[in-house]
């Protein structure tokens, strides 16, 4: 399992962007926003006001790795053969294009203000009107998150009507992989219901564009608990899971109100929570998984149940009791629509045996092991054989068997989806669908090699020969990382590159290559801290210098440690700030700077970076994402992105710096190659790399948007458009040294995102 994806937290990942108030914030308690919001996948001509320059059209896509992060939910549509569509924990909604293999975005539209809609918290669909699709949104639901909100379609997702909601949704939080808890009532299309964790159930009578609370419904919700866990239709009755104690499943009555469901099991001491259910027609069967919490994480028992919703009665039908070294909790239950008594359901959380699908022709009666007889293809995908030998999956919480095919069965894991069409041969079905969290992103200045490096949350280091095909060397190993915190390549010898991240089966968490990425040996030693606190790197511009510091999750800062051996030893840096990044000067390798980002205060090395005074102060200071940048080929160009304090540069080595006339905020930054007219003139000297930002200049938009500037910042255009926004992309953004235009974003959940003007 990769590090950290069980507390990809919301700070630093992905923070609100500080004074900048939500656009859901202070909505009346349901009332419906009175938008649509445009058109998924498709382009649109940019719209500017008088005056302003123009915006560039590019045409953005997305880089192909094959998912990286956490699937929570997948649904076929009962009615529509090849309609089906996922859900992730940050990284938006997919439908399915069966006849192109091909998963299509449909939540790329969503803005700066509105990050936290990027994480998807259930989804439903209407079986009587193929084209309906709704969304619940809301990635966290903590008080400094904004409110949820609801989309729903009459076109599959193409377009979107949104209602804004008071209450707060937690789709990157514990039990993101349990049951959908929308849905549309089976007696009635206009008729919705909304479980939510805190503020118990919503339902809305005028398809999704209104809510209110269902003050018929008994459950007490919770501060810490999980509350409506899922919900499911069975014939014309709702079955309701509750996580908070008590009763642990409800069910509607015939008069309109709810009601405990008899002989629900609850283990002793302590509700055991219901993950997941699935209603088998044929049969009139409800199965319903149980663990002993809501997962991915910590579960270490867990159930299979039956009820005959017909006389009330439950059965067991556990496929494997948990308990001893082979611990874990059920997660993901799915029926065959074509076979009654036809039933799927996941273990979850099982790491002495690994996890696995357990199938059942039998109403539960007997059950057989999907992955002991099962043969696995990830050559579309290398990297899911992290390193060694590719498993058959982890985080298994969704589970749905295609009711056209019954051997057609999908899983969501926390990297991928797998699918089967004979029950025997699994491969990803993943085409389309990323979720990388991006942290790092270096697009090497020769032909040589690889296009792009990136460094990822949770997997790693990624070689990049094509940005079309999954990386075919997989995860960089030798050592394998979990999330990478640092990655960069010595400017005047670009086939030397260093990463950093944290270890995953090792204690290292520093990495050398000299054949630009293409293979790796880790340091020769370390610092003591390194395995528990790896943070950024840096390497000199003759890479003959490498300088290391050191942050742990919890942000505690350690001094900085330097080695000028390739990392065979390491001294400390005792004038270097603490847990600042370092930036090596792109030119002169006796040059290195920091930004301490607690005193607002650059500090500067002129002996490689063996002692550092302090240059500018009086900066923007207080948050540590602020970012700084050297300019290639320059030396002691520097610029500093200070989100809402706007950007600065200095071109005297960090002793002085200036605003930049114009940009009022900027998250990030980074460099291309110059445009081709500002390479003319009588000396033929090179002009000013192309800048690329994500930012606001209000010459150019309103909002946050990615932008470019071909003279260092006097001007700007705006290269991204309504429709490809992807929520936060504050982290990393560089353009190509060798083609002017050409862009590599990154975001917080829709992987890496590319560009060139059209």
């Amino acid at each position: 399992m990769p590090a950290f994806r069980s507390d990809r937290a919301p700070s630093p990942a992905v923070p609100a962007p500080p004074g900048r108030r939500s656009v859901l914030a202070g909505a009346a308690a349901v009332a419906a926003a009175a938008c649509v919001l445009p058109a998924a996948g498709t382009a649109s001509a940019a719209e500017r006001p008088s005056g302003r320059p123009r915006t560039e059209a590019y045409r953005w896509r997305t880089a192909a790795i094959g998912g990286t992060g956490f699937v929570t939910g997948l649904l076929f549509h009962p009615s529509a053969r090849g309609l089906a569509y996922a859900r992730t924990d940050i990284g938006g909604a997919y439908r399915w294009d069966a006849a192109k293999a091909h998963w299509t975005a449909l939540t790329d539209f969503t803005g700066w203000d509105d990050w936290n809609l990027l994480g998807v918290e259930a989804m439903a669909v209407d079986p009587a009107h193929p084209d309906r699709v709704y969304l619940a949104l809301g990635t966290y639901a903590q008080s400094w998150a904004s409110p949820g909100a609801v989309l729903r379609s009459e076109d599959r997702g193409a377009t979107w009507s949104r209602t804004d909601l008071t209450v707060r949704l937690g789709a990157n939080e514990d039990g993101r992989g349990t049951g959908e808890r929308l849905l549309v009532d089976p007696r009635d299309s206009g008729t919705l219901w909304l479980g939510t964790r805190h503020d118990g159930l919503l339902r809305s009578t005028d398809r999704g564009a209104t809510w209110a609370p269902d003050t018929s419904f008994p459950a007490v919700p919770s501060a810490s608990g999980q509350g409506v866990t899922l919900l499911v239709a069975a014939g014309r009755t709702v079955y309701a899971g509750w996580g908070d104690g008590a009763a642990s499943l409800y069910r509607s009555t015939p008069s309109g109100g709810w009601e405990p469901v008899p002989g629900a099991p609850v283990a002793d001491g302590a509700t055991r929570v219901p993950v997941r259910a699935a209603y088998d027609a044929g049969s009139r069967a409800l199965y319903v998984s149980w663990a002993n919490g809501p997962g991915p994480n910590n579960q270490s028992d867990g159930a299979v149940h039956r009820l005959d919703t017909v006389t009330g009665a439950w059965s067991d039908v556990t496929p494997v009791v948990p308990g001893g070294a082979d611990a874990f909790g059920y997660g993901g239950i799915a029926v065959d629509a074509r076979r009654p008594g036809t039933v799927v359901v996941s273990t979850n959380n099982r790491w002495a045996q690994v996890d696995t699908l357990f199938r059942s022709t039998d109403h539960g009666r007997t059950w057989i092991s999907l992955k002991d007889t099962a043969v696995l293809d990830v050559s579309e995908t290398p990297y899911l054989r992290w390193g060694g030998e590719a498993k058959f999956g982890w985080w298994i919480q969704a589970v749905a068997v295609d009711p056209f095919d019954s051997r057609h069965i999908v899983y969501g894991t926390g990297a991928t989806v797998f699918g089967t069409r004979d029950l025997v041969h699994w491969a990803p079905e993943i085409r389309g669908l990323e979720e990388s969290s991006v942290r790092h992103l270096v697009a090497p200045p020769t032909a040589r090699g690889a296009r792009l490096l990136s460094g990822l949350g949770d997997i790693g280091v990624m070689y990049h020969e094509s940005l079309t095909a999954s990386p075919s060397r997989g995860m960089a190993s030798t050592p394998v990382f979990g999330t990478a915190t640092g990655l960069a390549l010595a400017a005047g010898l670009p086939s030397y590159v260093v990463r950093t991240g944290w270890p995953s089966g090792s204690n290292a968490a520093g990495a050398y290559s000299r054949d630009g990425g293409a293979s790796w040996q880790p340091f020769a030693s370390q610092p003591e801290i390194a395995a528990s606190a790896p943070g950024p790197i840096a390497v000199s511009a003759d890479g003959k210098t490498l300088l290391w510091t050191f942050i742990h999750w919890d942000g505690t800062k350690y001094p900085a440690h330097r080695s000028t051996d390739g990392g065979a030893s390491w001294s400390e840096v005792s004038t270097f700030p603490k847990g600042a990044t370092p930036v090596a000067d792109p030119v002169d390798p006796d040059r290195f700077y920091a930004y301490d980002t607690d005193t607002g205060t650059v500090h500067r090395s002129t002996d490689g970076g063996a002692s550092f005074t302090v240059g500018a102060t009086g900066l923007p200071w207080g948050d540590a994402q602020f970012k700084m940048a050297a300019a290639p080929g320059r030396t002691g160009d520097l610029w500093l992105s200070a989100k809402t304090g706007g950007l600065h540069r200095s071109t005297d080595g960090a002793g002085t710096f200036t605003a930049v006339a114009g940009v009022q905020e900027s998250h990030a930054l980074g460099f291309g190659k110059a445009a081709p007219s500002s390479q003319k003139g009588r000396s033929r000297r090179p002009g000013f790399p192309a800048l690329f930002q994500t930012g606001r200049v209000s010459a150019t938009h309103d909002g946050v948007a990615v932008l470019r500037s071909d003279d260092a910042g006097a001007t700007w255009i705006r290269i991204n458009d309504d429709q490809h926004q992807w929520g936060w992309t504050g982290e990393v953004i560089t353009g190509d040294p060798r083609v002017h235009g050409r862009v590599y974003l990154g975001t917080n959940g829709r992987g890496i995102q590319y560009a060139e003007p059209e």
